[in-house]
């Protein structure tokens, strides 16, 4: 599969700095940067905007926490050779169910979106970070995440339906995540004491995991 082309769709709002610790060597990766989201649209509708930006015959998609959710979307639209999913869910059900009744009671309406980007101690714990360099790139991210977008995309997550899973899916999850729990999905590969920012507390553990996926000869596999 080396020969693959892999567009990664980062998190909510964030970009490729969660990658920063990660090393995809000799694969070709294109970052698929955000782009503005009309108020009104669903996720659907804008993962069609945003796969105008593949470019190559059947791409390997790797996509983060909402970004997994853009990618299994962009997944029923075009051909794709795999969808790896890191801190994710493969579905609607492997939400908390939490954030089905906070859409229902439309609480994240009240909700001023500065407070979501607000960074402090329960930000740390939610995305499971710890060290002093984590936390202050964790500040960053929050600070710098687009307000609308943010909104927006809250809005999307708590309201997502899926049920088409592709057959060459990959699930990644953090055993200790707290954002999407592990107790309510089955992943492909667990990454035992990590959390929702595992890019970053866990690189090592999963740059040798996809490179073992993405290098793989198919003859072997």
């Amino acid at each position: 599969m080396s020969d693959a082309h892999v567009y990664i769709i980062s998190g909510l709002g964030v970009d490729r700095r969660v990658f920063n610790k990660i090393n995809f060597k000799d694969l070709k990766v294109t970052y698929l940067e955000w782009i503005a989201p009309v108020s009104t649209e669903s996720i659907s509708c804008y993962a069609r905007r945003l796969s105008t930006k593949i470019t190559t015959k059947s791409p390997v998609l790797i996509g983060l926490s909402f970004g997994g959710m853009v990618a299994m979307e962009i997944a029923k639209m075009i051909d794709v050779r795999q969808v790896i999913l890191l801190a994710s869910a493969k579905d609607d059900n492997e939400l908390p169910k939490l954030y089905k009744l906070i859409a229902t009671l439309k609480f994240h309406k009240f909700v001023p979106a500065p407070i979501l980007k607000s960074h402090h101690i329960l930000s740390n714990y939610f995305f499971g970070v710890s060290s002093k360099e984590d936390q202050k790139l964790l500040k960053q991210i929050l600070r710098d995440t687009d307000t609308k977008f943010l909104s927006w995309a809250i809005n999307q997550i708590l309201n997502w339906k899926n049920r088409a899973i592709p057959n060459n899916l990959i699930h990644i999850h953090g055993s200790k995540d707290r954002i999407i729990p592990i107790r309510n999905l089955i992943p492909t590969f667990v990454i035992q004491g990590a959390g929702h920012f595992m890019t970053i507390t866990h690189a090592k553990e999963i740059e040798t995991l996809l490179q073992k996926i993405l290098l793989k000869d198919p003859k072997h596999s």
